[in-house]
């Protein structure tokens, strides 16, 4: 084949980095050069347990032995057993059916079509700045972004948005963009869906690619309490936030609130591709007959992953690792912040942290938070960014990240900074 005729892939995938993976290793990932990096984006947060820990590496090689795809709606096979014994274990009480899918957009489309079935209403209100997911329904949710939701109208009907908390976006204190928040999702049930017309909300504990912004528990509590008064079902997307990436096993555990719906996938098997909706079998049997299902769902060898990982997590503690580092990393950024005007904004919760970048006006500043992404490779240090207005830099670190690790990578962070504003 001559060069001339060679297949490539899309011109549509833009890649972060330059790098061409040989291999991973915990925290690290190993060009083809035979170069280091610290990896602090995990695949999006997806490698939880590192590149290649020896326990998951271990039951995906004995499960590829035994089967590798046993449809699980014509046979059952144990390891998705085992996954959801395992995930009974840390699913918050009263979610005890589960409902496995392939990808994070598969587990929220099939959430929605749940509340819809279940509650006989059509309308989903989700929240500026969400991200949940790339195909047709999923990307109607979502506002992270236009390029995630544009070129391909109609999009589904039936979704209205409200208002997020953006606290430093609004130039507020939290607790005011909590209550303008709420009194504007208020109005929305007032004027554009109404609670009998409302099936669902849909919220992310941590804004994933909107900006790695913690939703605040006043604001998570709030819509759980018009959720019970009207009858509308609380969807939690924890694609990303959860499996321990906050620094507790759920990002919504930050708050007092249980959700009727729980959506996971992302860290649940350490780069498998598998993904999950959790509700109580109450709410579950409402589903249509034949409305759940999927060639690929709850894989054989994808559940092993996921047996593993959870097994991982629990114990080698990663869950309290991720709040111990995730305030040294906090600390770290709050200095970096401290040094550079142009960082207007660092948080996060656990090992899900974001600079937001501005310019000297205060407003949104891409082109700084590209240079800090950019730069950071050249320093050994592979970070995403993030944001509707791709101003923010998210930091994305292994569960098992250590001590020594963590201060790498933010000398590394620190370096770059210093060349490149």
């Amino acid at each position: 084949m001559t060069a001339s005729t060679r297949t490539h892939l899309s011109p549509a995938l833009k890649q972060a980095t330059p790098i061409v993976v040989d291999h991973g290793k915990g925290s690290w990932i190993i060009g083809t050069d035979g170069r280091k990096y610290l990896d602090f984006t995990t695949g999006i947060g997806v490698t939880s347990t590192g590149h290649c820990h020896p326990r998951v590496v271990e039951a995906a090689r004995e499960q590829v032995g035994k089967i590798i795809h046993a449809q699980y709606t014509t046979v059952m096979h144990q390891p998705l057993l085992e996954l959801t014994d395992k995930l009974g274990e840390v699913l918050p009480a009263g979610l005890d059916s589960v409902f496995y899918a392939n990808s994070g957009s598969e587990a929220v489309e099939a959430s929605i079509r749940l509340a819809r079935m279940a509650t006989g209403r059509p309308n989903i209100i989700a929240f500026h700045g969400g991200f949940h997911g790339r195909t047709v329904a999923a990307a109607s949710l979502t506002t992270a972004g236009t390029k995630f939701r544009s070129g391909f109208s109609p999009i589904m009907g039936g979704v209205h948005i409200a208002p997020f908390p953006y606290a430093f976006r609004y130039g507020w204190d939290i607790e005011t963009a909590v209550a303008f928040a709420l009194k504007e999702l208020d109005y929305l049930l007032m004027t554009m869906s109404s609670p009998a017309d409302t099936a669902a909300f849909i919220i992310e504990p941590v804004l994933g690619d909107g900006g790695y912004l913690p939703t605040p528990p006043e604001f998570l509590e709030g819509l759980r309490e018009r959720a019970d008064t009207h009858g509308i079902v609380l969807i939690v997307d924890e694609v990303q936030a959860g499996v321990g990436r906050t620094g507790k096993f759920w990002g919504h555990q930050h708050s007092s609130i249980t959700p009727d719906i729980v959506i996971t996938a992302k860290g649940l098997a350490s780069g498998f591709p598998i993904s999950a909706i959790a509700a109580s079998t109450e709410l579950m049997s409402k589903a249509w007959p034949g409305s759940q299902g999927g060639t690929y769902g709850g894989n054989a060898v994808a559940a092993a992953a996921g047996v593993a990982t959870l097994d991982v997590v629990r114990d080698e503690g990663l869950v309290a690792n991720a709040a111990v580092q995730g305030k040294v990393l906090l600390d770290g950024l709050l200095t970096l912040k401290a040094e550079h005007s142009a960082i207007g904004d660092a948080r996060g919760l656990g090992l899900m942290q974001a600079l937001e970048f501005v310019d000297g006006a205060g407003d949104p500043d891409a082109a700084a938070a590209l240079r800090v992404q950019q730069g950071a490779i050249d320093e050994g240090l592979l970070l995403l960014t993030c944001g509707a207005l791709g101003n923010v830099v998210r930091i994305i670190p292994a569960l098992i990240v250590n001590d020594d690790e963590m201060r790498q990578g933010i000398d590394a962070l620190s370096r770059t900074l210093k060349n490149v504003l």
